[in-house]
């Protein structure tokens, strides 16, 4: 059934609801200058820990930005389905990952913008449901916010969530903390018929072209 549905995918580009993701932290940094004034001459980001069942052991990846403005995520076993073909559990698929990003001395990071993509096919009646939240290590988890498809619908999809500039936490200063991001995937067969047909919801590529991109601000620590 995975490779049915991986061969089946097709490259329709479908535009997602874009929410405002409000994140309140207090006391994250102290950190001056307007994020558009400061760049790092440098950093990395890898993953220290992946749990869940839409990331299984090897499934999961992270990379930087050559201009250091973003990291991308890119999943490659990251899927739920209902219907012909499909576990009972299949309907909800998670993922936990853990990122740790390294930046010289004196620079800090917050999340400014996440674009999330993949792909579904969705029966008439059928929906789905991505949702997102993420927080530093130590910090208040953030709320989820989550994004509804509806079928029929068989295209990749995108959803976007932005956060507003006074409302960006930043890495504390001067610590090490790494970035939790949780992620999961719902997908429902509503007023479809899971006796004869398969609805699911993506969040993977198989060439590696559709990735969760985490758009990055950086400030300098006072």
């Amino acid at each position: 059934m995975r490779s049915a549905v991986k061969t089946g995918r097709r490259l329709a580009v479908v535009g997602a609801t874009a929410s405002l993701l409000a994140l309140s932290v207090a006391g994250a940094t102290t950190a001056t200058a307007h994020p558009s004034d400061v760049t790092p001459p440098w950093f990395t980001v890898g993953l220290v820990t992946v749990n869940g069942s839409g990331c299984p052991a090897g499934t999961a990846s992270v990379a930087a930005a050559p201009d250091k403005t973003a990291f991308t995520v890119t999943y490659s076993d990251y899927l739920a389905q209902v219907g012909v073909g499909a576990k009972p559990t299949d309907f909800r698929k998670n993922c936990q990952i853990m990122v740790r990003v390294n930046a010289p001395q004196g620079f800090t990071y917050g999340i400014a913008q996440t674009d999330y993509r993949g792909y579904a096919s969705l029966a008439g009646g059928a929906s789905a449901r991505e949702q997102a939240s993420y927080y530093f290590q130590g910090q208040s988890q953030t709320a989820s916010i989550s994004h509804p498809f509806y079928g029929p619908m068989d295209s990749n999809w995108q959803a976007t969530d932005a956060t507003p500039v006074g409302s960006i936490v930043y890495a504390p200063c001067g610590a090490t903390r790494d970035l939790a991001i949780n992620t999961q995937l719902n997908v429902s067969a509503g007023t479809s018929n899971p006796a004869t047909t398969t609805s699911f919801m993506t969040m993977d590529s198989t060439d590696g072209s559709l990735r969760t991109i985490y758009h990055l601000t950086w400030e300098k620590c006072a």
